[in-house]
C-alpha cells in the first residue's frame, strides 16, 4: 500500500459512525422536550421557582431521572461517533472527552436528585432546607459539570470551524457558550436562577443539536 492510499484510507469517512452522531441532537432535542412538557403541566410546578432537576422529585419524578440518564446515554454514544469521525484535527481529542462528560455528567443529575424545597414537590418546605443533603450536592456537582462541559466545548468546535473558514458558525458557537456562561454561571439573584438555568439548558440543548446536524452532513 502505498503512502496516498494510506492516507487516504485514515480520512475515509466513518459509515457506522453516522448513527452515532445523530445521537447528539437526540439527546438535545429529549432533554428538552420532556423537561418543558412536565413543567407546564405537572400540578404544582412553578418553573419561576422550581428548576427543571426538580422535576426528578415527586410520584411522577421516574420520568426525569430517565430524561436525564437516557439523554446522558446518547450523549455518551454521540462522544463515541465524534471519536471516529473527527481524529485527527483539531477538537479530535478534547471534543469528544467533554461531549462525554457531559453524558456521564446527566446520568449522574439523574440518579442523585436535589433536596424538596419551595412547595415543590407537594408537601415539600416552603423554603429552602436548612441543610442541603449529600445527594443533593453531588447533584449540583454535577449539574455544574454538564453545563461547563458544553460550554467549553462550544469555545472548542468553534475553534475548529474557524480553522476551516466557517466563521459564521463559530461565531454562533462562541456566542451561544458566552451567553450560556453569563446565566448560569455568573452570581445572579438566586430569585432568577431558575428561569436563568432553564434558558441555559436551552441554549447548550440547542447547541448540541446543531453540532450533531453539521456533523452528520460532514460526514
Amino acid at each position: 500500500m502505498t503512502a496516498t492510499t494510506a492516507t487516504s484510507a485514515q480520512q475515509a469517512p466513518d459509515t457506522r459512525a453516522a448513527p452515532l452522531l445523530l445521537c447528539g441532537a437526540a439527546a438535545g432535542v429529549l432533554f428538552v422536550a420532556v423537561s418543558f412538557a412536565q413543567a407546564f403541566t405537572r400540578s404544582g410546578f412553578d418553573l419561576r421557582e422550581h428548576a427543571l432537576s426538580a422535576l426528578t422529585l415527586g410520584d411522577l419524578g421516574w420520568l426525569q431521572v430517565t430524561n436525564f440518564v437516557v439523554t446522558g446515554l446518547l450523549a455518551g454514544a454521540f462522544a463515541i461517533g465524534l471519536r471516529r469521525v473527527l481524529r485527527p484535527g483539531r477538537a479530535a481529542t478534547a471534543g469528544p472527552i467533554l461531549i462525554g462528560l457531559y453524558g456521564i455528567a446527566m446520568i449522574g443529575g439523574g440518579l442523585f436528585t436535589p433536596d424538596p424545597a419551595l412547595g415543590w414537590p407537594a408537601g415539600a418546605p416552603a423554603g429552602l432546607p436548612e441543610r442541603q443533603s449529600t445527594g443533593s450536592t453531588v447533584h449540583v456537582v454535577f449539574g455544574a459539570v454538564a453545563f461547563m462541559s458544553l460550554i467549553v466545548a462550544g469555545i472548542v468546535f468553534a475553534r475548529r470551524e474557524a480553522g476551516r473558514g466557517h466563521r459564521t458558525w463559530a461565531t454562533y458557537s462562541v456566542a451561544n457558550s458566552v451567553a450560556a456562561f453569563v446565566l448560569t454561571a455568573l452570581p445572579w439573584s438566586e430569585e432568577s436562577a431558575s428561569l436563568r438555568f432553564a434558558v441555559g439548558a436551552v441554549l447548550i440543548s440547542s447547541w448540541l443539536v446543531a453540532l450533531s446536524c453539521r456533523l452528520h452532513k460532514q460526514f
